[in-house]
Formats: structure tokens, sequence, C-alpha cells
């Protein structure tokens, strides 16, 4: 388990002083001003970002801002780059941030009384885009949507054909009444 903490401790720290980030060089500039190293400056701001989750307002709206904002910036550099396996990475978490919005659509209250919701909620979002092979998403999408997905795939498409048949008649009756 030590060993599992300290290989993010590195890459948390190697992603820090990536110069090909965007928060590079505020990191800089905080750490020569205030003297103290930035993997330190970062957990205190993940602290700060945690306390904010759970007692500050529109924590609802931070928690979704982080749970779009960089997984769609991120979901149309993978559109536009060459290579398959990101669209495919970004499209799994689409599927469950599309799952998780539904089911916390029709169990709305559940958000009033769980604990830190808005939390618990922002850290599984960002377990499911974690930049590892096997992060969320993936372990969500191939443990219990896909199979799902595949079991139902056929009872879904015939009810999304039947629902199309009964709108292309709805239309043609549409079209003809006005005609007379």
């Amino acid at each position: 388990m030590s060993a599992k903490v300290m290989e993010v401790k590195e890459n948390i720290s190697k992603a820090l002083y990536d110069d090909s980030k965007p928060w590079t060089h505020f990191l800089t500039m905080a750490e020569t001003k205030s003297g103290v190293p930035r993997l330190y400056i970062f957990y205190g701001a993940v602290g700060l970002f945690a306390l904010y989750l759970m007692f500050g307002w529109a924590a609802q709206l931070l928690c979704n801002v982080v749970g779009i904002i960089y997984p769609a910036y991120i979901s149309m550099k993978a559109i536009e780059s060459s290579t398959k396996v990101d669209d495919t990475k970004w499209l799994t978490y689409w599927v469950i941030y599309a799952v998780l919005s539904t089911a916390e659509f029709f169990s709305g209250f559940l958000t009033n009384f769980i604990p830190f919701y808005w939390l618990l909620k922002c850290i599984f979002l960002i377990w499911c885009m974690a930049p590892i092979e096997q992060n969320g998403s993936v372990f969500l999408y191939h443990r219990f949507i896909r199979p799902f997905f595949l079991k139902h795939t056929g009872e879904a498409d015939a009810a999304i054909d039947k629902i199309a048949e009964k709108a292309k008649k709805m239309a043609g009756d549409i079209i003809n009444s006005k005609k007379d």
C-alpha cells in the first residue's frame, strides 16, 4: 500500500513540475515567493478545495465544473488527435457521467441526506477521469455498464425503432391534416 502511495506522490510531483502544464508557472511563482515546496502548496489547495466542497456555498456548481470543464477540454483535444484510444477513454467517462447525472436526478433527495455529498461526488469524478489505465470510468464501464448494455441492447433498439415509427406516423398525420 505504501508503495502505491509513493507512486501516486511521485506522479503528482512530476505533474507539478511539468512545464507543459498550465499550472507550472503559478506554482513556480508561489513556491519562489513563499519558500514552500509546490507539493505542499498543492496539498494545501486540495485541502481548501475539499473544505469548500464540504461547507462552502455553491459546492454543487464547483463539483460540476470539475466534472465538466477539464473533461470537456481534454475530450476536445482527444477528438483533434489522430489516435482512437483517447477518444474511447473520454467517451467512457461521459457515459459514466451521464449515468451518474441520471441517477442523481431521480434520487436528488439523497444529496440532502448524504453528508458531504458534493465532496464525495467530486472525488468520484476525479477517480473517473484520473490519468491512469484503470481509472474509475474504465472500471465501472467494463464491470457494470457494458454487461448491462450488451444484455439489453436488442430491447432498447426495438423500443427506439417503435418510437421512431410512431413519430413518423404522427408527423405524417399532422402533415396530411394540414393539407386538408
